[in-house]
């Protein structure tokens, strides 16, 4: 095994801020030690939820195509997805796994699932999204798409005044990107009922999300239900706008509630956190960095 230099455990907290993040980190030698893979760590710990691990490092090993990859270790043991897989990601995705391992760090001696945001996405890209044309991956397409006839950007309101106003400046520049970028015919209402989309616009689409990787399509299929939109999802994943736009967007009409009628406490501040939250492992899985 070969150690590599990564960013230090204990300077890190996975937070989404962390991947817009420009300061300089303390670099040291990640924990490398050799071992056999357990059992499912994921799955023993949504079992007991109680931390069972001491140490927690990141190493480099071969995977059955004898490329490099980072694994993440539990008392030296690596760390596996739900379905048994090895959970690998490649050298360039250092931030990625370095957030993973953060995340299982952190834990204290009672599990929490909602703080392993990273850990459940990389499990999802590695356990449904590596075979392009498998049919879990083409069943989440269809699935996506669906999403375009209800999105949350397509429906516009005619009052109040200050919501139409809202939705103009965050909504149409959105929609004017999607339909110059991809050449495609966007419909929007402002009523209950959408008129469907042009076939040629679900067409176009649909290659786009077959061309994504496992690390894009996961973050897609994240993105897209947090935000109950495919377009602030796609604009996400194309790094077209950053984890706090994306999140903007998606509480257009959430926002202009609060103003109008003040926030209703542990329910909008804790969804603000929550969408930020999900977006920002987003966002942070489509990150390379040479490790």
């Amino acid at each position: 095994m070969t150690a590599i230099r990564l960013l230090s455990l204990a300077s890190v907290r996975p937070t989404p801020s962390l991947c817009a993040s420009r300061h300089v980190l303390r670099r040291t030698q990640a924990t490398v030690a050799s071992g056999e893979p357990t059992a499912t760590a994921t799955n023993r710990a949504q079992a007991t939820l109680k931390r069972f691990w001491k140490t927690v490092g990141i190493e480099t090993q071969v995977n059955e195509h004898g490329g490099e990859h980072l694994a993440v270790m539990l008392d030296k043991r690596a760390l596996k997805t739900p379905s048994g897989n090895p959970l690998l990601v490649p050298r360039e995705k250092a931030l990625t796994a370095t957030l993973v391992a953060a995340e299982w760090d952190n834990q204290e001696t009672q599990l929490k699932q909602h703080s392993l945001p990273m850990t459940s996405l990389v499990s999802r890209a590695i356990d449904a999204f590596q075979n392009s044309s498998n049919e879990t991956r083409l069943e989440v397409h269809e699935q996506l798409l669906r999403y375009l006839e209800t999105d949350t950007v397509c429906f516009h309101a005619e009052d109040p005044p200050s919501l139409v106003k809202q939705q103009e400046m965050y909504w149409e520049p959105l929609l004017a990107w999607a339909r110059d970028t991809y050449d495609v015919k966007i419909n929007v209402t402002t009523g209950f009922s959408l008129k469907p989309h042009p076939k040629t616009t679900l067409s176009t689409f649909r290659e786009v999300l077959k061309d994504m990787n496992e690390w894009e399509i996961a973050a897609m299929e994240r993105a897209t239900y947090t935000s109950k939109s495919f377009l602030i999802a796609l604009a996400l994943v194309k790094k077209h706008i950053s984890v706090d736009y994306a999140a903007q967007l998606a509480h257009v009409e959430v926002n202009s509630q609060i103003k109008t009628w003040g926030e209703v406490e542990d329910t909008h501040d804790v969804d603000y956190h929550d969408v930020r939250r999900q977006l920002g492992s987003a966002a942070c899985i489509l990150a390379n960095h040479q490790a």
